[in-house]
């Protein structure tokens, strides 16, 4: 059985006990959340489509750890102008474990 959940603008196809890294989640880590923006669940009974989300499913996961994405370093500048510019991002990430996939 598998699930396509939204969150943080993304969408992940996730099955139970899989991990998935998604945007920060504002929950504690070891906590147990319940992500509720399904698309499709498809299992034993077939496939269920939502329009947007499916009704009543119902996607538990905890969260395992907090932490900062890899360093993306960018770079600009004008030629024959002595502008130039540099900066770096590091996204922050919430690393998931999917525990149960409910279907309503």
């Amino acid at each position: 059985m598998y699930a396509i959940v939204r969150t943080g603008g993304s969408q992940y196809k996730v099955e139970k006990d899989s991990v998935i890294e998604v945007n920060r989640i504002g929950s504690d880590e070891g906590a147990e959340i319940v992500l509720d923006d399904i698309l499709m669940v498809c299992g034993d009974s077939g496939i269920k489509v939502g329009s947007p989300c499916v009704a009543g499913a119902k996607v538990k996961a905890k969260v395992l750890k907090h932490f900062k994405g890899d360093k993306i370093d960018a770079y600009t500048y004008k030629p024959k102008k002595r502008q130039q510019r540099h900066w770096g991002h590091r996204q922050l990430l919430t690393r998931l474990q999917i525990t149960d996939i409910e279907v309503g």
